[in-house]
């Protein structure tokens, strides 16, 4: 047990609650009692892993076990990593205070592509190898999950096992099998082989890549038994899986200090340069009586006076309101807000809105994606420049004064004059507001725009395009402010570098291990933290290690070319995806899922079972 030691560090820190444990529902056992410690692990800091509700829904089921004892880590900031190495400190869960390098299981979960480096640090940081070869008892077991490994080749040389899909089920089998190895002695190869022949579970050491003189990928080719494809899993029934009835409450402020609340999984839109719309396919809804039953018990169980309810596409929920008038009437008494993320300005009704005005106000969000109709066909975003202004209008008439939009640069097909509509249409929400005859005397209005680079990503119709380079978005982002003319609109940007750095690492293959591994040797942590992020460390990196980063980024792959995560399914099928990428560039768009089913296959992960396709839907 570490924690008297680290006890000492805490007055030389910023943020101390970080790393003390203790908090309001954390979960103590007797360490002698469980047969299997986890050390669930988020590569980044204390106030962004703990606002990440898949940690705590995947907390919550492991700690449901009564053999086994989840515990948290998150990534020491840097003047507490200092303090841990200068006094020989190892990483530890906070539950505990023990060491994780003697748990039996270290999970991580991929949220984002430049948290890659940090996992290493974690990994050194515990006092382990940070290459899964040079780790060669059963335990620990380093597993990885979330959306990135959707495509973990870039990581494969340091993980024993990735997790593809949904947690909630696939993880008992997990679990009872390193349990059974554990006691019966097995070597970490047996337990290895075993676990891939568990649905959802890829073992990268048990598959050769083989390349042709080009550098793209000639075979990836399975061993030992393990299958040739290796099949995402999801929850079919989100009403009956087990879900949280308490979380963690945080003694410091997170990034999302709330309760947040899951209603849906998957979307029906398939905008095309979305990664999350197709790798969490199918769509499935929870019913309104066991969102708001949940609801409640959470925010009696941490004493939260915010519900947020989650989706990739809110107002989508075919029973949202309905499902506010059961939160309202006993969040309005008992004064608790309702959030209601990713809204569509093409079904934001009068209704919706006069229910939010029942709540406490924030800025209203939505995202147009992109300045011209041309474009926002070609992503398939299905949304008109009328249905934003309406949308606008009917905030503003409703009393909202802040309007913010999101956009994307670097679109495929995308040109300087799509840059411009960005402008225009920013300055058309501006001219909304003063038509309004109601407008709230003595306020004007701001228009944000948050501009994020595109990045293609894998199991998208985007996956074959080129990113732009960085010359080039550093111009259009010059455009677009050359093209604003008023003080009401405000416009932030992500930075090209951490935008092109991500742009690697999403469609990389696993000669970027090395890569990663020079650059995390050199310094390199924290990579989607400006004020921590190197560039010139990883271009050194990509210098040192003989490879050429625009390889992966500005290159348009043919349709034929087999991809680094060609290997993995996702339910997605490839001729789909296809299809989509011509009609992409034909500025054609495909009808939402609960129009016309368009076969996108993501069903066969679910018995063939889609709630877009529910009767009266399709």
């Amino acid at each position: 047990m570490v924690k008297k030691e680290v006890e000492k560090l805490l007055a030389h820190v910023q943020k101390p609650g970080r790393y003390i444990g203790g908090e309001l529902n954390s979960i103590i056992k007797d360490k002698e009692t469980v047969d299997l410690r986890y050390a669930f692990c988020f590569p980044d800091t204390y106030e962004i892993g703990m606002s990440h509700l898949g940690m705590k829904i995947l907390y919550s089921i492991a700690n449901d076990r009564e053999d086994v004892w989840c515990e948290r880590v998150f990534a020491p900031w840097h003047d507490m990593e200092a303090q841990m190495r200068e006094h020989n400190v190892p990483l530890y869960a906070l539950e505990s205070g023990d060491a994780i390098k003697d748990f039996d299981l270290i999970g991580f979960t991929l949220m984002y592509e430049l948290s890659y480096s940090n996992v290493l640090n974690m990994l050194d940081l515990a006092g382990l190898p940070v290459r899964a070869a040079e780790r060669h008892s059963l335990t620990p077991i380093v597993v990885g999950g979330g959306p990135c490994a959707c495509n973990p080749e870039p990581m494969a040389e340091f993980f024993d096992v990735f997790s593809l899909g949904e947690g909630e089920e696939m993880y008992e089998a997990f679990f009872d099998l390193l349990i059974e190895c554990k006691k019966k002695g097995s070597s970490k190869e047996e337990f290895l082989r075993r676990v891939s022949e568990i649905d959802g579970f890829y073992v990268p050491s048990l598959y050769d890549v083989d390349y042709n003189e080009d550098k793209t990928i000639r075979a990836v080719t399975p061993r030992n038994g393990a299958p040739e494809k290796v099949r995402k899993v999801v929850v079919s029934d989100l009403d009956n899986v087990r879900y949280p009835e308490k979380f963690v409450v945080p003694y410091v402020e997170v990034v999302h200090d709330r309760v947040v609340h899951e209603i849906l999984r998957g979307c029906i839109r398939g905008c095309r340069f979305c990664q999350a719309g197709f790798i969490y396919r199918p769509i499935r809804e929870k019913t309104p009586d066991t969102i708001d039953s949940q609801c409640r018990g959470l925010c009696d169980a941490t004493g939260y006076d915010e519900i947020s309810l989650s989706s990739l596409s809110t107002s989508d929920y075919t029973q949202l309101e309905p499902l506010l008038d059961k939160l309202l009437s006993w969040t309005i008494p008992g004064k608790i807000n309702i959030a209601l993320p990713s809204l569509r300005v093409d079904n934001f009704s009068d209704e919706l809105m006069e229910k939010l005005n029942k709540v406490r106000r924030s800025g209203l969000t939505f995202a147009p994606e992109a300045g011209t109709q041309r474009l926002r066909d070609a992503i398939n975003k299905n949304v008109t420049e009328e249905e934003v202004l309406r949308t606008s209008r009917l905030a503003f008439e409703g009393g909202w004064t802040a309007v913010k939009l999101y956009f994307m640069l670097g679109l495929p097909t995308e040109t300087l004059d799509d840059v411009a509509g960005i402008a225009d249409l920013a300055q058309k929400v501006v001219d909304e507001f003063y038509k309004n005859p109601d407008k709230p005397k003595g306020k004007g209005v701001q228009v944000s725009i948050s501009v994020a680079s595109f990045v293609p990503k894998p199991f998208t119709p985007f996956q074959w395009e080129p990113q732009d380079t960085r010359e080039t978005l550093l111009e259009k982002q010059g455009h677009l402010l050359s093209c604003v003319k008023t003080k009401k609109v405000n416009v932030s940007y992500h930075k090209v570098d951490i935008s092109f750095l991500e742009g690697v690492f999403a469609r990389g293959d696993r000669k970027l291990s090395k890569v990663i591994l020079y650059a995390w040797e050199h310094g390199c942590k924290f990579d989607g933290w400006d004020d921590s992020f190197k560039f010139d460390t990883w271009l050194e990196a990509f210098e040192e290690c003989g490879i050429d980063p625009l390889f992966y980024t500005s290159r348009k792959r043919s349709f034929d070319e087999i991809l680094p995560w060609d290997h993995l399914d996702y339910g997605v099928r490839r001729e789909f995806l296809m299809a989509e990428n011509k009609k992409a560039h034909g500025s054609r768009t495909t009808p939402h899922c609960r129009i016309k089913c368009s076969g996108c296959g993501a069903n066969k992960l679910n018995g063939g079972k889609c709630d877009a396709m529910r009767a009266g839907m399709v």
